[in-house]
């Protein structure tokens, strides 16, 4: 531990983003850095406790407590305080094969269980963890790895996304030759059309990929396994497959009106302007746009964010987020106590940058939608809706019930549905015949990964439903694993 005192002596400090009002012109990262000797300082706030819940990715209260993929931040946090990057980095890469990706989307699991948090502010780990790999990448230490000796085995991994990548990376490691199949243009599935671009900027995604590509690993864009390669002919021609096609269903709205034109899923929304962002910088106009409308996001979750921040960019006329549930608190309740992740209403990038143009928080909360009027054409034009609020049934569970007199008619030209996703899409899971859990997700044991079918393993959110980029990791790396012992075995992957 190399500064004892140092959570006594510092306080936290993060580097300001760039201005809301002047971010939102471009579609460049909205995050800035500390400079070297203030993250030292910022390293050196690490308590390195005697039994540290940082690192433990334990389930408590239905949510995650600490890193699901078990990064140690006291130990890389005392190497940044020393100046040692180099061994902070041999150190971050034994646990975590993105840090690049989780440094800039995660939300910091490890600080909502950060002992420092106990008495102060938690530690900057997450801030620590993107700046050293960054400077890898700059001093040129992430050169590619492939592996000394290949073991002669194929494996097949459906899906390109954080887990389907850590998988890849990790059987090839153990030298197994891979082939990562994905259906879009591009590879990195949610990390590449899910998330946009001011977020986590896709120059860091394909650096990635290229590295990958180094190392030995073979991609395949523009190819939907169970359309374009039938699964029979993927289980005859690979030793092993890994399913990482993700929850890609979207929670639909089956209210009146919903046929109107003007209503879309958040994620088409998304991966459209992504792509045309990256295609041509807009000027194919193959996306859809918000500008000059009145914009209303359903949805208060990160998908929803990431609406509210691209239809600023756009250029909106104005925009709202409806949420049905209750604002969250400032502090933490009594039933959400340490280490548990602090379930507290926080203010992200996308209402940042409304409230610096618009003068308000865009949210509005325990708020249902009933119906979409629309106009003679066809188009949305009104969003109407009702408060509610939150009740105990029969049962003892709460649900919302509406409040008589709280109707609202909102003004509406663009609507786009964030309410998360119900599960993987079946045409392959189908032909495959894998069995599937009550969610119609794969079956297969966490920890295990194998499904009902002899060679044939999932992870991710295709086998544990919608989650967090870091879980993805995390399965990821546990089927590769797993993958790697039924070739093998056995296996010295982690």
């Amino acid at each position: 531990m190399g500064k004892p005192t140092g959570f006594m002596e510092y306080n936290r400090e993060l580097a300001a983003n760039r201005e809301p009002l002047e971010r939102v012109k471009d579609w460049r990262e909205f995050y800035n850095r500390l400079p070297e000797e203030k993250l030292k300082i910022q390293a050196a706030r690490c308590m390195e406790c005697g039994t540290p819940f940082c690192h433990s990715g334990i389930m408590i209260n239905g949510m995650a407590s600490g890193c699901p993929n078990h990064n140690v931040p006291s130990e890389w946090n005392d190497l940044v305080y020393r100046g040692l990057w180099k061994e902070a980095l041999h150190r971050l890469l034994k646990t975590n094969s993105f840090p690049e990706f989780t440094g800039r989307v995660c939300p910091a699991l490890c600080e909502g269980a950060c002992t420092a948090g106990l008495v102060g502010e938690p530690v900057t780990i997450k801030n620590i963890e993107v700046a050293i790999i960054e400077k890898a990448f700059e001093e040129g230490w992430m050169a590619p790895q492939p592996p000394a000796k290949r073991t002669g085995k194929k494996v097949a991994v459906v899906g390109s996304g954080p887990a389907g990548l850590a998988c890849a990376a990790q059987l090839n490691k153990a030298g197994h030759q891979v082939t990562v199949f994905e259906r879009a243009d591009r590879i990195g599935g949610l990390l590449m059309y899910g998330i946009p671009n001011m977020k986590l900027d896709k120059r860091y995604v394909q650096r990635r990929v290229d590295l990958m590509a180094a190392e030995g690993i073979t991609f395949v864009t523009g190819t939907e396994v169970g359309k374009d390669i039938p699964a029979e002919q993927m289980l005859k021609e690979f030793d092993a497959t890994v399913l990482c096609g993700g929850a890609t269903k979207p929670r639909d709205l089956p209210v009146e009106g919903r046929e109107l034109k003007g209503i879309h899923f958040a994620v088409n929304f998304l991966g459209a302007n992504t792509k045309s962002l990256l295609d041509s910088h807009h000027q194919d106009g193959h996306f859809i746009s918000a500008e000059g409308k009145d914009v209303i996001v359903i949805g208060g979750g990160d998908t929803g964010t990431d609406c509210v921040g691209t239809a600023l960019r756009h250029k909106c006329k104005s925009v709202f987020q409806l949420e049905i549930m209750p604002r969250p608190p400032l502090e933490r309740g009594p039933n959400n106590p340490w280490p548990e992740y602090p379930r507290i209403q926080k203010v992200d990038y996308g209402q940042q940058e409304a409230a610096a143009l618009y003068g308000d928080d865009p949210r509005q909360y325990c708020i249902t939608s009933k119906r979409f009027v629309g106009d003679e054409q066809g188009q949305v034009k009104e969003v109407h809706t009702v408060q509610v609020e939150w009740v105990r049934n029969e049962q003892g569970r709460f649900v919302p019930k509406e409040i008589p007199g709280t109707e609202k008619v909102w003004p509406a030209q663009l609507v786009l549905l964030a309410m998360g996703f119900t599960g993987p899409e079946e045409t392959l899971l189908e032909q495959l015949a894998v069995e599937r859990d009550e969610r119609t997700n794969v079956k297969a044991e966490y920890g295990r990964f194998s499904t009902s079918v002899k060679g044939v393993f999932a992870a991710g959110d295709m086998r544990r439903g919608q989650s967090l980029v870091v879980w993805a990791i995390n399965e990821g790396r546990g089927a590769a694993r797993e993958c790697d012992r039924y070739l093998m075995g056995s296996t010295q992957l982690v």
